[in-house]
């Protein structure tokens, strides 16, 4: 038996089908656990502004709603689709829930969390909005939270994944 790369975790998108990130088509994937109703919301707009940026050159931005931080995403997935494109006119894919932390975390998450981010700190998503970009070759970098999706070291790093993946 083949080991699964994390590009092959299957997961389901909004509509319930299995999904993983190969699926997308895109060389370099920026998987985000999104929120409704959080103060770090808005990044849904600079998300999306590196979607319309990037989408044509390999490049996708791929949301994950969780409801595991204080309730911030209690809807069901007709609303947060629904949010999402009215409030931010989201063009990229969001999926269904997943839990990111606990026993209960999706396997993608498990995975995703063992990436340290740029303080060497690995383990737990700290909140909504935590950015993980997937290279083509199944490297990672995080992103914490607070670190907004325009920020030059991720713009900068999803460049140099592009470049990396021939793009």
């Amino acid at each position: 038996m083949t080991e699964t790369t994390l590009r092959q975790i299957p997961f389901s998108d909004a509509e319930g089908t299995a999904k993983t990130l190969d699926d997308y088509g895109s060389d370099v994937v920026l998987v985000v656990n999104v929120a409704s109703k959080c103060g770090l919301t808005p990044q849904y707009e600079q998300l999306e502004q590196l979607q319309r940026e990037y989408g044509d050159r390999g490049f996708s931005v791929v949301g994950f709603p969780c409801n595991q931080f204080m309730g911030q995403e209690p809807g069901s997935m007709e609303q947060i689709l629904e949010f999402c494109s009215t409030t931010y006119g989201v063009t990229f894919p969001v999926n269904g829930k997943v839990k990111v932390n606990g026993r209960n975390a999706h396997e993608l998450y498990k995975a995703l969390k063992q990436t340290s981010d740029a303080g060497g700190k690995a383990g737990r998503v700290e909140w909504n909005f935590e950015k993980f970009l997937v290279s083509a070759d199944g490297s990672v970098q995080r992103f914490r939270p607070k670190q907004k999706p325009d920020a030059p070291e991720i713009v900068s790093a999803i460049e140099d994944a592009l470049v990396a993946a021939g793009r």
